[in-house]
């Protein structure tokens, strides 16, 4: 069985000149040709332009993928494997930038001066400006956003280090959790919940146990506090969700 270059275009959620390209240049040269000239691609073909469009994705450049799809001893379980540790620290990464723009945005939200060096010691080279409208738009008006304005204004440098280290221990501690798939409503898991209200009451705005549940919602209901929590590891947005809720059950009790 053989796909048409057009039916591989699809099924790859790319284009047919791509395809034509990879076969210009060697990277992805069908197996088959119609008697007219066709090209038909095969199961083997398949596999191998998924394995190109992944480490596209990753970053690579076409040659370097060349390189590496035709190295002898490389099955495609070793790419598999590759493409996987890859991704898992693509992620991580990811995760840390979008913890940074969320601190830049706190930062300069509430009036923080810092000096270039520091800005970019404890940010990053980003530009939260860009994000204010949202954030006076979506919480400017309530209690909560006024009390964090008024205790973030006085924090230091240091003390947005401390909050970004307990920050990044207490989600390393969720993601164990969540990945030793320990029950969301047992007790380890109810207490790192309690962490986590505990944390954001001491340096940002008082948060109870039903302001924690619209906190919970909302890690599950935005795809971007979604994407930011599951790129720690995957499916520990709604893992902390269930753990708010049976911990603030727990305390109603």
């Amino acid at each position: 069985m053989s796909l048409s270059v057009g039916q591989v275009a699809r099924l790859a959620g790319t284009t047919v000149r791509t395809l034509h390209h990879y076969d210009e240049i060697g990277l992805l040269t069908p197996s088959r040709r119609t008697p007219a000239g066709y090209r038909r691609y095969t199961d083997h073909d398949l596999i191998r332009l998924q394995h190109i469009l992944l480490y596209r994705e990753l970053g690579f450049p076409l040659d370097e993928i060349a390189a590496i799809l035709d190295q002898g001893a490389a099955d495609e379980l070793t790419h598999l494997r590759r493409q996987h540790e890859l991704l898992t620290r693509q992620a991580q990464h990811l995760h840390h930038v979008i913890a940074a723009v969320e601190r830049a945005i706190q930062a300069r939200t509430d009036g923080i001066t810092l000096t270039p060096a520091e800005r970019f010691e404890l940010f990053g080279d980003f530009h939260p400006e860009d994000h204010e409208p949202e954030v006076e738009r979506r919480w400017g008006h309530t209690s909560a956003y006024a009390e964090s304005r008024r205790r973030v204004a006085t924090y230091t440098v240091a003390d947005w280090k401390q909050i970004a280290t307990e920050a990044a221990t207490l989600n390393d501690d969720l993601a164990a959790a969540c990945r030793a798939a320990l029950p969301p409503d047992g007790d380890h898991a109810m207490n790192l919940a309690e962490r986590h209200r505990g944390h954001i009451t001491r340096w940002f705005y008082t948060c109870d146990h039903d302001m924690h549940r619209r906190l919970a919602r909302t890690y599950v209901d935005d795809p971007r506090f979604t994407a930011a929590l599951d790129a720690v590891t995957p499916g520990l947005a709604t893992y902390l969700s269930h753990a708010i809720h049976a911990n603030a059950d727990r305390h109603s009790a």
